[in-house]
């Protein structure tokens, strides 16, 4: 009965709703939005602009009413679906726009939104979710997340209508199938609907679902639905399926959910649907019945009325939504009380993709306050539609056009320009943003959670305490939570006594997250006025850096300390306080505020170390910037700002950070230490500095030796590295009576005892070293409670580096040159820069001066007032008389004392020998400089230097152990001529080596002589990620690799195998090798120095078991045990970011990198690969390649070893090159990307989106040549995933069919032709007359307009698949798109076809005899004539008499001079002055040769002829002639003077014909035109100025051609503000239409698109009543292959015009789709027209011209066919069949003809005798 109720409704029409609220009529309105008729169409003639604009932007929204027969009545008006009108129980459509794990955010029609809670999914899961809580069991319980996705379209139902605390209303939702299809019963389900559901169990075979009919069993076999994979459904999943069979009366159900079907099943009257068991969703045929300003109402499923209000109308297509059309709605919303249904008619509902998009494309603009908003429609009762600058819409809802409990005034907001507004929402069922005009929401400083940051102050009003906290509310949607803990500096007991519900409070944010909505405050006091700077991420705690933060926990160990966001760090207990403190938890307390200054901070580990210690003593913050702009080892540059007793004060450039650089640390060589300080002034710069130390302040040296140390990494950063028998470079710090103090880089500093210092017996440790003297040092004991160690400076015990002698004293004497050069250079002073150039070993021709006792001095002409002087020594030997001239040889050169040091004994003096390297020699001591010493190669005559210290740690205690002049050294050459030794030869030396004795450290470790394969017990003191450190009983230390921890084939991938490994325990291990401590380079046992090697251990069962025979493997014969593609455990030792390699060991002694490209599989990672593997943990990796030398081999992380075709690796770009990319791939491989394998789609400029070192996905084609070819085509990538290609790959030349559409880009431009790139390995070649249509006399023309890689259409010309030749054709009639050269460049027409024939013609003419020539010239002026009368008739401006004379012209087709463009139709364009944009006015005005011109052309023909024969006397015949041919020649020059068309020469004749015809614009452009071929750009001007006051006002065009050359002049020579200027003053002179056009030709032809686009808007908006504007704008929008555009333009075109247009207006524009752009549409678009108005023969015709020039021969047979076929009148009929005839005579078979003959034949018949008549 309840359905006959409804289908047959008793009384009347209008019915109350459920709660008794009458259906609104409403008759009377505000007069702006009268409702009847009458109004609307006042309205719509008062303000036609204004609804125009309004009608394009509007959309659609409907409800409907149901109402009649079973019918319910249609609305009276139509509005949005308010929250008010909602009622329990209402059916809607929804959309899925959030899910969190127990609610999921539905977005409702018109921007309402609803929740749907976890209990309101279906019985079934409901009952598991019970089930599973009481169990507390969750394994397979799925939560929402896994069961709905964002963007998910559900049917749901209004559940129930909560208030809310604040008095709105909260919708609760249900999907729930006994909600849902509540009206629906077992017999009245029918094969074809479409129900929603959720899965109730998943068996073996399908799926059971409940669909809410009691008596009913839905099942979806998995058989049925193969393609869609039901193995993923889960109980309690949505879904919307269709009903494929009902058995047994409707108690059994088989669905399917192929969404292709589900989508595409239409609703139909005989499956029973009523008003109440309709259901949202479905899709169903409708037909409109009303069209209204705010909506439509339909009719729909025969008898039902519906509603669609204008946010649900498709915007494309508003115009052709008229009553009477049928289309396809969507069921949005059903209202059963009031019997309202809500349709859509949007696309994505219609056609559903089961998805939305539930974000904009625009990205997220919530929140967003937007400015210069323009209201473009209101429609009352729902609110108005904004657009923003951006020309996007929003929504603006009617309670948000007014403040809160204000009456609304919609004419006043109507009134208003520009509107401000917030973007409140986006609503995915509409697909629009939903915004208030509201200041209240405007204002509000924080509209979302996203719109605030931690550390931010906030205010808000006290919301309620809770046990755990308060919860503040800054606005109506925002609240936050202060924990207990922060309600104030101290822990309150009862907070309810200090803060009340309601209060106003100030906090400062803490921490928010905007996903999960959370936010939390802090009201304590010390941090909310804090004026310390705030750590919101780690990168803010710079070391140094002090800020207040609350303990969050207390352990033995230290406090936790946290700041804002997730930043929190560790207060060592050693650091908590100066005062010792043995259990912090007695002192400190949770949620106590303290300041804590930053030690130390890793912002890559998030790891942080702090001291509370050190923010009280006042640490400042420089130290923090110190330490972080200046680490250690870090190669510097420094300014001198200082001079200091003992060093230099610096600033480190270009930072300026003061530090210190101390004498000592000037050179390795004390001795130089001094002078250098000596040297160096206030703000000199100094090179080659290292940061060693940044503890308290920053410490420089310049010392090579430490340098070179820091640069290797042979340095320990810190105590927890230093390890015995490790070497190190350090310097001698204090001395002391017990021993000496060695500092090292970072800071670390070792004592030396006494007995440690040298091998000799040392008395007075003052003596041995001095201070700052650079030493290498071997540790020998480590003390790790006192963190001590001490060092070795034997040298029996140290090995110094290969060369360290030679290298040092390198360095030294080129530090001495530097100083000399300084020197020399500071004072200016010659003999300075003299002395300078003096070296060692040189030889000088000097005088003797005085000789005494001590030696001699001498005199030098060069060194006037230097000292040369030789010591006793060097003139033994020799008697010296004063003035005696001598030789002498240079020993030394003292540039402070200027004075220089030589000898003169005969064996230095003599011809020096040559030396060979190697060779061994005896050398004498000559002389002595603190460190250097001079010495001679005995019998070779040789000097050099050598330093007087062989050792860095040479101890030098007496006298007699010193160097001093004449003692015997043994010498051995290493290099005969050294370039740093400026030429001399550098030697080592020795003395008698000390005997070696044995140290206590030797005995020990040789005594025990840990032994290959020996078992020990140690106890493990440090564990490390790669390496375990253990004690040993007798001291010393052992190392375990973390491959020596535990069995391989226990090692899980991903683990850490020392993690296992406890510090403190004791282990059994067994002696595998040892290492070297210097190097880290592992040694085998036998090496001899085996005292200096740490002992290499492991841990694995199966080896330390005594009983296991194992022998030592080498680290080739290991490496030689891989090979290549087998996978391996190894270990991650370390990433090297320079190189941006990863480091693993698989082996103590062996280690493999891992290349980036064979890391990682995602480019996404390349950023920081590091985090993906971490120290010492286990990988499985394969092995790439094996290289014994050196010990490295290559592995892959990726599974893959090797390059192989059509698999993807990752590749990075290491060129950009005009034919593709370069790439590097994994492996060593190399590959190139063509352009045309970079996408499916081309675009322009291809190469742009790429930059080098990026890294894409690359697939691998093929190799050639051990180059790999790589496509980027997303087709070949993700082949399931692919889209539609644009552009196939052309792989083979087979491929290719002549006549083929077909794309490419530009390779080259020759002479040949245009070469165009296919695809990899394919290029056609345009020539150069199939590519454009102009005539080209170079190709260079082409090659400026083409440069690389431009995208071209070209059609197949032809093929020659033997040679492999692809000959193209660019032109515009075979690609449908616009010449590749733009008109613009004013080039001349290629002539083809007659009118070639008639120009070949014409040219045999000019061979003509003279006579006949006469007779031809005679000719000319009276064409002239006819001319020059057509326009005196049409007293006419001239404009049309330009056409008619090329009208002429092109109908005599006579030979016109090279220089002129020959003209044809295609040029006859709306005006004259569109030829001028390369100002060339006169051609076809001029193009007939001027009489007197073609006279004297001919004459001189004739003259050179009558000069090659003699001349004869003339008969009087010939008399005769030349009589008449002077008069014939006077009558052509009185034509010329008078005929106006004629170009003068010059100003002057200007000037006289303007006299005669001042109203000509054709003379005044004339005249303009001479001026600019001079280049007289401002007269040009000048002439138009003149012209424009001149011409008559009443002759407008005239006026208007000068205004467009004046334009046209602005374009070319002026700049965008004179030509705006000219613009605005034609505008204000002329017709302001013409003007706009003809700007948007001007801006279009010198290719200013964009320009040209602006003010074509800006025509379409002022113009737009007129047809011409929109066509004009179509055309150009298709020339610029916008063709998505131009169909939108066509839309709003349709609105603007009257519609009595659109069908005119559509053809057009399907003609311009011939023309510019795509033939198919435009066929698609005249088909549409033609099939709604067959009887528009004039169309056919046109269809059929088209189709012929463009189509097919069987879709124009198919067309005539249709034709003929038209109930038109018989003659029309007539006219097709004889074009049809035509047609197949032109390109038909007999055949074919035949057939058009037999099918008139019919037509005849069966129209008897009317038609025969």
């Amino acid at each position: 009965m309840a359905s006959a109720e409804e289908d047959f409704p008793r009384g009347g029409t209008a019915k109350k709703s459920t709660d008794g609220k009458p259906v609104v009529h409403r008759g009377e309105v505000d007069n702006l939005f009268q409702s009847n008729e009458q109004a609307e169409a006042k309205t719509k003639r008062k303000g036609a602009l204004k609804d125009d604009a309004k009608k394009l932007k509007k959309q659609k929204t409907g409800k409907e009413k149901s109402d009649g027969l079973a019918l319910n009545a249609a609305a009276k008006c139509v509005e949005i679906l308010h929250l008010k009108n909602l009622k329990e129980g209402m059916l809607m459509l929804g959309c899925v726009k959030d899910v969190a794990d127990f609610e999921v955010t539905v977005s409702l029609p018109c921007g309402l939104q609803g929740f749907l809670n976890i209990r309101n999914i279906s019985d079934s899961y409901t009952k598991l979710l019970s089930e599973q809580l009481d169990s507390a069991d969750t394994e397979d319980i799925f939560s929402l997340p896994h069961l709905f996705s964002p963007g998910m379209v559900i049917r749901c139902v209004v559940a129930k209508l909560d208030v809310a605390k604040g008095g709105s209303l909260s919708i609760q939702l249900s999907v729930n199938p006994k909600l849902v299809n509540k009206a629906l019963t077992s017999s009245s389900v029918k094969a074809g609907m479409i129900l929603s559901g959720c899965v109730e169990s998943v068996e073996d075979h399908g799926c059971i679902i409940d669909i809410g009919i009691s008596g009913s069993k839905a099942f979806l076999s998995k058989a049925a639905d193969k393609q869609n994979n039901l193995d993923e459904l889960k109980v309690g999943q949505f879904l919307t399926c269709k009903v494929e069979e009902v058995k047994n009366e409707g108690r059994v159900v088989r669905l399917s959910v192929n969404p292709l079907t589900v989508a595409q099943a239409c609703a139909k009257d005989e499956q029973g649907w009523n008003l109440t068991n309709l259901l949202p969703g479905l899709l169903v045929k409708a037909t409109i019945k009303k069209v209204t300003k705010h909506g439509l109402i339909l009719d729909f499923l025969s008898s039902f009325s519906g509603q669609v209000d204008f946010l649900h109308m498709e915007p494309e297509q508003a115009s052709n939504y008229t009553e009477g059309t049928e289309l396809y709605a969507c069921v949005l919303y059903v209202e059963q009380s009031t019997r309202l249904v809500g349709l859509s008619l949007r696309i994505y509902l219609v056609q559903p993709e089961q998805r939305l998009n539930p974000t904009p494309s625009c990205g997220d603009r919530i929140g967003e306050v937007v400015k210069d908003c323009k209201m473009t429609t209101v429609h009352h009762m729902s609110g108005a539609m904004l657009e923003l600058p951006d020309k996007m819409l929003a929504f603006v809802h009617r309670n948000h056009m007014k403040e809160m409990h204000k009456a609304t005034n919609e004419n006043r907001v109507l009134a208003k320009p520009e509107h401000t507004c917030r973007i409140l929402d986006f609503s995915p069922m509409e697909q629009i943003h939903f915004a208030s005009l509201r200041w209240s929401v405007i204002e509000r400083p924080f509209y979302r959670y996203h719109d605030l940051q931690a550390g931010q102050i906030v205010e808000g009003k006290v919301s309620v305490l809770l046990s755990h906290g308060m919860v503040v509310h800054l606005s109506d949607h925002i609240k936050g939570l202060v924990p207990r803990t922060h309600l104030s500096d101290i822990l309150l007991k009862n907070p309810e006594k200090k803060y009340v519900e309601g209060m106003k409070v100030k906090c400062r944010v803490l921490s928010v997250d905007p996903a999960t909505k959370k936010l939390y405050l802090t009201r304590k006091k010390a941090l909310v006025e804090t004026t310390l700077p705030l750590f919101l991420t780690f990168n803010d705690a710079r070391p140094g850096s002090i800020s207040q933060g609350y303990i969050v926990c207390i352990k033995s160990f230290g406090c936790i300390i946290r700041f804002y966001n997730n930043v929190k760090g560790l207060v060592p207990i050693s650091e908590l306080s100066s005062e010792p403190i043995i259990s912090p938890e007695e002192v400190f307390y949770i949620g106590q505020v303290l300041k804590a200054k930053v030690l130390k901070c890793d912002p890559g580990k998030e790891k942080m170390v702090l001291s509370f210690k050190g923010a009280v003593e006042g640490g400042t913050e420089e130290a923090a910037k110190l330490q972080d702009d200046c680490e250690v080892g870090k190669q510097l540059e420094a300014k001198v700002l200082k001079k200091l007793v003992n060093g230099l004060e610096v600033s480190i450039l270009p930072d300026d950070i003061r530090a210190i650089l101390p004498t000592m640390h000037l050179s390795d060589h004390l001795s130089n230490c001094p002078l250098l300080w000596e040297s160096l002034q206030e703000g000199d710069d100094i090179s080659n500095l290292v940061c060693f130390s940044n503890n308290k302040q920053i410490s420089l040296t310049k010392k090579p030796t430490v340098r070179w140390a820091l640069e290797e990494g042979l340095v320990a950063k810190d105590f927890s590295e230093i390890t015995v028998g490790m070497q190190l470079i350090g310097w001698v710090k204090n001395i002391m009576s017990y021993g000496v103090f060695v500092e090292f880089p970072y800071g670390l500093v070792g004592l030396a005892p006494k007995s440690a210092m040298t091998d000799k017996f040392v008395s007075d440790t003052a003596a041995a070293f001095q201070l700052g003297q650079t030493v290498i040092a071997k540790v020998t004991n480590l003390d790790e409670e006192k963190r001590r160690f001490l060092v070795t400076l034997k040298i029996s015990e140290v090995i110094p580096r290969d060369g360290d002698a030679q290298t040092r004293l390198i360095n030294g004497l080129q530090e001495r040159r530097a100083l000399n050069e300084v020197l020399a250079m500071k004072d200016n002073c010659d003999l300075r820069q003299q002395l300078t150039a003096l070296c060692v070993g040189q030889t000088l021709k000097l005088t003797v001066d005085t000789v005494n006792d001590d030696g001699a001095i001498f005199k030098s002409h060069d060194l006037v007032s230097a000292t040369v002087l030789a010591n006793k020594y060097h003139v033994t030997g020799v008697s010296l008389t004063e003035g005696q001239k001598v030789t002498a040889v240079i020993l030394h050169v003292d540039i402070l004392s200027a004075s220089v040091h030589v000898s003169i004994l005969p064996k230095l003096v003599e011809k020096k020998k040559s030396l060979i390297e190697g060779s061994k020699h005896r050398a004498t001591v000559q002389y002595i400089d603190k460190d250097f010493a001079v010495v001679s190669l005995d019998n070779t005559a040789k000097l050099t230097v050598i330093q007087t210290r062989s050792h860095m740690n040479e101890v030098l205690l007496s006298a007699s152990e010193m160097l001093k002049a004449g003692m015997s050294l043994a010498v051995e050459v290493t290099e005969p001529s050294c370039q740093e030794l400026q030429g001399l030869p550098l030697v080592s030396w020795q003395r008698a080596a000390p005997k070696r004795q044995r140290t206590t450290s030797d005995n020990q470790q040789d005594s025990k002589g840990h032994c290959f394969g020996e078992t020990l017990e140690g106890k493990v003191r440090t564990v490390k990620p790669v390496s375990i450190q253990v004690t040993l009983e007798d001291g010393s230390t052992g190392s375990v690799h973390v491959s020596e921890v535990m069995e391989v084939a226990e090692v899980c991938q991903g683990s850490f195998p020392t993690s296992s490994v406890k510090v403190g325990s004791v282990v059994t291990a067994r002696v595998i090798g040892g290492r070297e401590a210097v190097s880290n380079r592992f040694l085998p046992f036998s090496h001899p120095k085996f005292t200096y090697t740490i002992p290499e251990l492991t841990l694995i069962p199966s080896k330390v078991d005594k009983s296991s025979d194992f022998k030592p493997v080498g680290a080739k014969e290991k490496l030689s045990s891989y090979t290549v593609g087998e996978e391996i455990t190894c270990f991650v030792s370390k990433f090297n970011p320079k190189r941006k390699l990863l480091e693993v060991t698989t082996d103590p002694r062996i280690t493999g990198t891992v290349e980036l490209l064979a890391m990682i599989t995602d480019p996404k990672d390349a950023s920081h690969p590091e985090k993906l593997y971490k120290l010492g943990q286990a990988i499985r990796a394969t092995v790439v390649e094996t290289n014994s030398k050196p010990h490295r081999f290559g592995l892959s992380l990726t599974g893959v070893h090797k390059l192989e075709e059509g698999s993807v690796a990752l590749g990075m770009v290491t060129h950009i090159q005009p034919q593709g990319l370069m790439v590097k791939l994994p492996f060593g491989g190399k590959g190139y990307v063509a352009v045309t394998e970079l996408a499916d789609a081309y675009r322009s400029n291809p190469l742009d989106v790429y930059s080098t070192d990026q890294l894409l996905r690359c697939f691998l084609i093929a190799c050639e040549n051990d180059k790999w070819q790589l496509s980027l085509r997303p087709s070949r990538l993700n082949p399931q995933q692919a889209k539609l290609v644009k552009d196939p790959e052309v792989l083979s030349i087979d491929q290719l069919k002549e006549g083929q559409i077909i794309r490419g880009y530009v390779k080259s431009v020759g002479e040949q032709g245009v070469f165009i790139r296919l695809s990899q390995n394919i290029t056609g070649r345009a020539q150069l007359q199939q590519s454009t249509k102009y005539f080209v006399s170079n190709h260079k023309v082409l090659s400026e307009h083409l440069p690389p890689n431009t995208l071209l259409t070209t059609k197949i010309f032809s093929i020659d698949r033997e040679e492999g030749f692809v000959n193209l054709s660019l032109l515009p009639v075979d690609t449908g798109k616009p010449d590749i050269l733009p008109e613009s460049l004013r080039l001349p027409l290629r002539l083809i076809g007659e009118e070639k024939k008639k120009y070949d013609a014409a040219k045999k003419k000019r061979t003509l005899s003279e006579s006949e020539q006469k007779q031809a010239e005679s000719q000319v002026p009276k064409k002239k004539k006819k001319t020059k009368k057509a326009k005196g008739d049409d007293n006419d401006s001239g404009v049309e008499v330009y056409f008619r004379e090329e009208e002429d012209q092109e109908g005599e087709q006579e030979p016109k001079p090279d220089a002129a463009k020959p003209v044809t139709s295609s040029s006859a364009v709306p005006s004259r002055l569109q030829v001028a944009a390369g100002f060339s006015w006169d051609v076809g005005l001029n193009s007939l040769k001027p009489a007197s011109a073609a006279q004297d052309g001919d004459s001189s023909d004739g003259e050179d002829q009558d000069g090659s024969s003699k001349p004869q006397k003339k008969s009087r015949h010939e008399l005769d002639q030349e009589k008449k041919a002077t008069e014939k020649a006077l009558v052509k020059r009185e034509v010329e003077l008078m005929d106006p068309n004629l170009r003068p020469e010059d100003a002057a004749a200007f000037e006289r014909l303007l006299l005669a015809s001042p109203n000509s614009s054709l003379l005044w452009l004339q005249y303009m035109a001479h001026h600019l071929q001079a280049t007289q750009i401002e007269q040009a001007r000048a002439v138009a100025e003149r012209a424009l006051k001149t011409i008559s006002f009443r002759e407008e065009q005239e006026k208007l051609n000068v205004w467009v050359a004046l334009l046209n002049l602005e374009n070319m020579y002026g700049t965008q503000e004179t030509l705006k200027k000219v613009f605005e003053r034609a505008l204000q002179f002329c017709e302001p239409m013409p003007v706009y056009q003809q700007l948007a030709d001007i801006y279009a032809k010198s290719d200013k698109t964009k320009d040209a686009e602006g003010l074509y808007k800006t025509m379409v908006k002022r113009f737009r009543q007129n047809k011409a504007v929109w066509l004009s704008f179509g055309s150009f929008l298709l020339q610029q292959g916008q063709s998505d555009a131009a169909a939108a333009l066509l839309q709003r075109a349709l609105k603007s015009l009257p519609s009595k247009e659109s069908v005119d207006v559509i053809a057009k524009f399907a003609q311009l789709e011939f023309r510019f752009g795509d033939v198919e549409k435009g066929r698609t678009m005249l088909d549409k027209v033609l099939t709604s108005y067959p009887k528009r023969t004039d169309l056919w015709s046109v269809f059929i011209d088209l189709m012929i020039k463009h189509g097919s021969q069987k879709e124009v047979r198919v067309l005539f066919d249709r034709v003929i076929h038209l109930s038109v009148s018989v003659k029309k009929i007539k006219f097709f069949f004889k074009r049809y005839l035509e047609y197949e005579k032109k390109h038909g078979t007999p055949q074919s003809i035949q057939a058009v003959k037999e099918k008139a034949m019919e037509f005849v018949e069966a129209k008897g005798t009317e038609a025969a008549n």
